[in-house]
């Protein structure tokens, strides 16, 4: 068995939604293997891939992620994709029914925040989130530009 360690090795980062970690507040993140078809699979291995406003919908048993733009991979022949369609994501049962009864709460919203791949499969970072209302995001702004100063102050001191 692996070490959690090596495990995280093994995990290789495609693309994050940096937005959404401004624009919502994170509550619980869950992760989800996506069906895909070969071409997406290797225009995502290019890196052709955008997260930025894409958001997941749970409807009839099965969660779907909607507005994650998958550019045309550059040796494709005959067959293509759609670059917007709607692309399924793939969880447990138990998963999907827990996910289905917390985003009917009033204001929560599952937001795709990481693609990966893992063991050689495509996986998606999900998360339940409450948006943020302004002061939080100029709070959130205010209390890294603290940190910051605080970390250069202590770097200062110390030369």
């Amino acid at each position: 068995m692996p070490e959690k360690a090596e495990r995280e090795r093994e995990r290789r980062l495609i693309t994050e939604n940096r937005k959404a970690r401004h624009d919502y507040h994170i509550l619980e993140t869950w992760e989800a293997g996506v069906a895909l078809l070969g071409t997406e699979v290797k225009a995502i291995r290019e890196g052709r891939v955008n997260l930025r406003d894409s958001y997941a919908r749970a409807e009839k048993g099965e969660v779907w992620m909607m507005n994650v733009h998958i550019s045309p991979y550059s040796h494709r022949g005959y067959a293509g994709h759609e670059e917007l369609r709607q692309r399924k994501l793939l969880l447990h049962r138990h998963e999907i029914r827990k996910l289905t009864g917390k985003t009917a709460e009033k204001g929560l919203t599952l937001v795709p925040l990481e693609m990966y791949f893992k063991d050689g499969r495509v996986k998606v970072l999900l998360a339940l989130a409450k948006g943020k209302h302004a002061y939080d995001k100029r709070e959130t702004i205010r209390r890294r530009e603290v940190d910051r100063e605080t970390r250069a102050a202590v770097k200062a001191r110390l030369r």
